[in-house]
Protein backbone atom coordinates (compact mmCIF):
# COMPACT_ATOMS: atom_id res chain seq x y z
CA UNK A 1 0.00 0.00 0.00
CA UNK A 2 1.41 3.33 -1.05
CA UNK A 3 1.71 6.37 1.16
CA UNK A 4 -1.13 8.13 -0.67
CA UNK A 5 -3.43 5.14 -0.09
CA UNK A 6 -2.65 5.24 3.61
CA UNK A 7 -3.47 8.97 3.80
CA UNK A 8 -6.83 8.40 2.08
CA UNK A 9 -7.67 5.54 4.43
CA UNK A 10 -6.84 7.58 7.54
CA UNK A 11 -8.96 10.47 6.24
CA UNK A 12 -11.92 8.16 5.71
CA UNK A 13 -11.69 6.74 9.24
CA UNK A 14 -11.54 10.26 10.73
CA UNK A 15 -14.56 11.33 8.71
CA UNK A 16 -16.52 8.29 9.93
CA UNK A 17 -15.64 9.08 13.53
CA UNK A 18 -16.79 12.72 13.12
CA UNK A 19 -20.09 11.61 11.61
CA UNK A 20 -20.69 9.16 14.48
CA UNK A 21 -19.92 11.78 17.13
CA UNK A 22 -22.27 14.30 15.47
CA UNK A 23 -25.06 11.71 15.36
CA UNK A 24 -24.62 10.90 19.06
CA UNK A 25 -24.73 14.58 20.05
CA UNK A 26 -27.88 15.09 17.99
CA UNK A 27 -29.64 12.17 19.66
CA UNK A 28 -28.60 13.32 23.15
CA UNK A 29 -29.88 16.86 22.53
CA UNK A 30 -33.22 15.71 21.17
CA UNK A 31 -33.97 13.29 24.04
CA UNK A 32 -36.74 14.66 26.44
CA UNK A 33 -35.36 15.89 29.73
CA UNK A 34 -37.09 15.68 33.14
CA UNK A 35 -40.06 18.01 33.54
CA UNK A 36 -39.52 21.05 35.81
CA UNK A 37 -40.68 20.47 39.34
CA UNK A 38 -44.09 21.95 39.98
CA UNK A 39 -45.01 22.47 36.29
CA UNK A 40 -48.66 23.38 35.91
CA UNK A 41 -50.93 23.33 32.89
CA UNK A 42 -49.23 24.55 29.71
CA UNK A 43 -45.78 24.18 31.20
CA UNK A 44 -46.14 27.24 33.45
CA UNK A 45 -44.64 26.88 36.86
CA UNK A 46 -47.18 26.82 39.68
CA UNK A 47 -46.95 29.77 42.09
CA UNK A 48 -45.31 29.12 45.41
CA UNK A 49 -47.80 28.57 48.23
CA UNK A 50 -48.46 31.73 50.31
CA UNK A 51 -48.33 31.81 54.05
CA UNK A 52 -51.55 33.41 55.27
CA UNK A 53 -51.05 36.70 57.10
CA UNK A 54 -51.86 36.52 60.79
CA UNK A 55 -55.45 37.53 61.41
CA UNK A 56 -55.02 38.59 65.02
CA UNK A 57 -55.04 42.32 65.83
CA UNK A 58 -52.30 44.01 67.79
CA UNK A 59 -52.89 45.66 71.11
CA UNK A 60 -56.60 46.37 71.30
CA UNK A 61 -57.93 49.63 72.64
CA UNK A 62 -59.76 49.86 75.94
CA UNK A 63 -63.30 51.20 76.30
CA UNK A 64 -63.65 52.80 79.72
CA UNK A 65 -66.51 54.61 81.46
CA UNK A 66 -65.36 57.71 83.40
CA UNK A 67 -68.02 59.14 85.71
CA UNK A 68 -68.38 61.50 88.63
CA UNK A 69 -66.59 64.80 89.07
CA UNK A 70 -64.73 65.03 85.76
CA UNK A 71 -65.09 67.72 83.10
CA UNK A 72 -66.40 65.38 80.38
CA UNK A 73 -67.89 62.22 81.90
CA UNK A 74 -68.74 59.31 79.65
CA UNK A 75 -67.12 56.67 77.47
CA UNK A 76 -63.48 57.04 76.46
CA UNK A 77 -61.37 54.95 74.08
CA UNK A 78 -57.84 54.52 75.40
CA UNK A 79 -54.82 52.54 74.19
CA UNK A 80 -54.03 49.25 75.88
CA UNK A 81 -51.84 49.70 78.94
CA UNK A 82 -53.53 52.95 80.02
CA UNK A 83 -53.92 53.74 83.70
CA UNK A 84 -56.51 55.47 85.87
CA UNK A 85 -54.69 58.80 85.53
CA UNK A 86 -54.94 58.50 81.73
CA UNK A 87 -58.70 57.94 81.98
CA UNK A 88 -59.19 61.05 84.13
CA UNK A 89 -57.05 63.09 81.73
CA UNK A 90 -59.08 61.81 78.77
CA UNK A 91 -62.23 63.04 80.52
CA UNK A 92 -60.80 66.56 80.81
CA UNK A 93 -59.41 66.21 84.34
CA UNK A 94 -61.07 66.89 87.67
CA UNK A 95 -64.15 69.09 87.71
CA UNK A 96 -64.53 71.92 90.23
CA UNK A 97 -66.91 69.76 92.28
CA UNK A 98 -64.37 66.94 92.69
CA UNK A 99 -63.71 65.81 96.25
CA UNK A 100 -59.95 65.62 95.90
CA UNK A 101 -59.36 64.08 99.31
CA UNK A 102 -61.89 61.33 98.68
CA UNK A 103 -60.41 60.80 95.22
CA UNK A 104 -56.94 60.41 96.72
CA UNK A 105 -58.28 57.82 99.16
CA UNK A 106 -60.34 55.80 96.70
CA UNK A 107 -58.44 56.05 93.41
CA UNK A 108 -55.02 54.65 92.59
CA UNK A 109 -53.92 56.81 89.66
CA UNK A 110 -51.21 54.32 88.73
CA UNK A 111 -53.56 51.34 88.56
CA UNK A 112 -53.80 49.77 85.07
CA UNK A 113 -57.20 49.80 83.39
CA UNK A 114 -59.14 46.80 82.09
CA UNK A 115 -61.47 46.89 79.12
CA UNK A 116 -64.99 47.77 80.27
CA UNK A 117 -63.83 49.27 83.59
CA UNK A 118 -65.47 52.27 85.22
CA UNK A 119 -63.54 55.06 86.93
CA UNK A 120 -65.57 57.16 89.36
CA UNK A 121 -64.23 60.43 90.74
CA UNK A 122 -66.13 61.33 93.93
CA UNK A 123 -68.00 64.62 94.09
CA UNK A 124 -68.15 66.95 97.06
CA UNK A 125 -71.05 65.76 99.20
CA UNK A 126 -70.87 62.13 98.04
CA UNK A 127 -71.40 59.81 100.99
CA UNK A 128 -68.32 57.80 100.18
CA UNK A 129 -66.81 55.42 102.58
CA UNK A 130 -63.56 55.54 104.53
CA UNK A 131 -63.00 58.06 107.25
CA UNK A 132 -60.30 60.65 107.11
CA UNK A 133 -57.09 58.94 106.19
CA UNK A 134 -54.80 61.75 107.35
CA UNK A 135 -53.86 62.76 110.85
CA UNK A 136 -55.31 66.25 110.82
CA UNK A 137 -58.80 66.01 109.49
CA UNK A 138 -59.40 68.17 106.45
CA UNK A 139 -62.94 67.01 105.90
CA UNK A 140 -65.76 68.60 107.71
CA UNK A 141 -69.14 68.44 105.97
CA UNK A 142 -69.12 66.75 102.61
CA UNK A 143 -65.37 66.16 102.62
CA UNK A 144 -64.45 69.85 102.35
CA UNK A 145 -60.85 70.76 103.11
CA UNK A 146 -60.60 72.68 106.38
CA UNK A 147 -57.97 75.35 105.72
CA UNK A 148 -57.34 75.74 109.45
CA UNK A 149 -56.45 72.06 109.97
CA UNK A 150 -55.60 70.41 106.62
CA UNK A 151 -52.13 69.00 106.10
CA UNK A 152 -49.76 70.57 103.60
CA UNK A 153 -50.27 67.67 101.18
CA UNK A 154 -54.05 68.14 101.37
CA UNK A 155 -53.68 71.84 100.67
CA UNK A 156 -51.30 71.20 97.79
CA UNK A 157 -53.87 68.87 96.19
CA UNK A 158 -56.31 71.76 95.74
CA UNK A 159 -56.54 73.13 92.19
CA UNK A 160 -54.48 76.26 91.61
CA UNK A 161 -52.76 76.04 95.01
CA UNK A 162 -49.02 75.55 94.78
CA UNK A 163 -46.29 75.18 97.41
CA UNK A 164 -45.92 78.95 97.90
CA UNK A 165 -49.62 79.43 98.68
CA UNK A 166 -49.57 76.36 100.93
CA UNK A 167 -46.82 77.95 103.04
CA UNK A 168 -48.79 81.21 103.21
CA UNK A 169 -51.87 79.36 104.45
CA UNK A 170 -49.89 77.47 107.11
CA UNK A 171 -48.10 80.61 108.33
CA UNK A 172 -51.29 82.68 108.42
CA UNK A 173 -53.37 80.13 110.32
CA UNK A 174 -50.58 79.67 112.88
CA UNK A 175 -50.65 83.39 113.46
CA UNK A 176 -54.44 83.51 113.61
CA UNK A 177 -56.97 80.89 112.41
CA UNK A 178 -59.23 81.91 109.56
CA UNK A 179 -62.82 82.80 110.39
CA UNK A 180 -64.10 83.11 106.80
CA UNK A 181 -62.96 82.24 103.29
CA UNK A 182 -62.88 85.86 102.18
CA UNK A 183 -60.37 86.50 104.92
CA UNK A 184 -57.77 84.62 102.85
CA UNK A 185 -57.96 87.36 100.22
CA UNK A 186 -58.09 90.16 102.79
CA UNK A 187 -54.96 88.83 104.46
CA UNK A 188 -53.27 88.37 101.06
CA UNK A 189 -52.90 84.63 101.50
CA UNK A 190 -54.73 83.89 98.24
CA UNK A 191 -55.73 85.91 95.24
CA UNK A 192 -59.42 86.27 94.48
CA UNK A 193 -59.06 84.03 91.43
CA UNK A 194 -57.43 81.31 93.53
CA UNK A 195 -60.22 81.49 96.08
CA UNK A 196 -62.86 81.31 93.37
CA UNK A 197 -61.35 78.06 92.11
CA UNK A 198 -61.40 76.35 95.51
CA UNK A 199 -64.37 78.03 97.20
CA UNK A 200 -66.58 74.96 96.74
CA UNK A 201 -63.83 72.63 97.95
CA UNK A 202 -62.75 74.29 101.19
CA UNK A 203 -64.05 75.54 104.51
CA UNK A 204 -62.71 77.09 107.72
CA UNK A 205 -63.52 75.58 111.06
Amino acid sequence: MTISDRILLAGGVAAALLVGAAAWLFLAASAPGPAPVGDGIGGLASPAPRTPAPSGRGDRELVVDIEGAVVHPGIAHLPAGSRVADAIAAAGGYADIADLLAAARTLNLASPLADGAQVYVPRIGDAAGGGSGGGSGGGSSGGLVDLNHASESELDALPGIGPVTVQKIVAARQEQPFTSLDELVDRKVMTSSQLDRVRQLVTVG
